[in-house]
């Protein structure tokens, strides 16, 4: 990546570090959410060497065709499930950015190819430099906390729920339990005392810290606007 040092190495730091929550996300994941959780831990990892500053460290050659194949074929991959969810559809359009930035980095700089700029079509970029940017403050404004209030779910006499918080009591059957403003029905999140928030669903499956994944993806998202604004 060109540009200062220092901020390449800041988004380096950055992107490494959420890979590597995404792999820990991915050992304790079933099915689905275990190739999502992969295909962003691929995105932090090829993200963070991708950011390394070239006047520090210059890539060779051979990296950007490499890349190309690593997340052509990881797009073609998510193709599919792209077509049926808007998350699939947000990895995606990280895994053909990937490409573009490949093959922007890859090309000789003005001259021989008069319909590039310094790196990549002025238009391609805008669109993903717009797309990046909203996509950053929908998920900073998904992370701002919200009011959480308890609803007691056993029928009880108005007023339960307020008690209950106040002493720790029980909502739904679970200790601590309470219903967080504006999530989906049917997931309840635990504040009691454990190794963290816990959100389960009806149906028994969980994911650790999902607030985590989601500062992990805003954490992504920034990255990239930053190499956008490097071409």
């Amino acid at each position: 990546m060109h540009g200062p040092a220092a901020a390449g190495w800041l988004v380096v730091a950055l992107c490494a570090g959420a890979g590597a929550y995404c792999l820990l996300r991915r050992r304790g994941a079933e099915g689905a959410e275990r190739g999502t959780a992969g295909g962003e831990a691929l995105m932090g990892f090829g993200m963070a060497v991708m950011a390394v500053p070239a006047a520090v460290v210059p890539p060779p050659r051979w990296i950007w065709p490499v890349y190309v194949a690593v997340f052509g074929v990881a797009a073609l991959r998510a193709l599919g499930p792209a077509l049926r969810t808007s998350h699939h559809l947000h990895h995606l359009v990280g895994m053909l950015a990937m490409v573009y930035m490949a093959v922007a980095m890859a090309l000789p700089p003005d001259g021989a190819h008069g319909a590039h700029s310094a790196g990549g079509t002025p238009l391609a970029t805008g669109v993903l430099l717009i797309y990046y940017a909203g996509y950053v403050l929908w998920t900073g404004a998904r992370l701002l906390p919200l009011q959480t209030v308890t609803v007691a779910e056993g029928g009880g006499p108005p007023g339960a729920g307020a008690a209950d918080r106040a002493a720790g009591g029980v909502v739904g059957g679970a200790p601590g339990g309470v219903r967080t403003a504006g999530a989906p029905t049917g997931v309840v999140t635990d504040t009691g005392t454990g190794t963290g928030a816990v959100t389960r669903a009806v149906t028994g499956r969980c994911e650790d810290r999902p607030e985590l994944a989601l500062a992990c993806r805003l954490s992504m998202g920034i990255a990239m606007l930053a190499m956008l604004l490097t071409l």
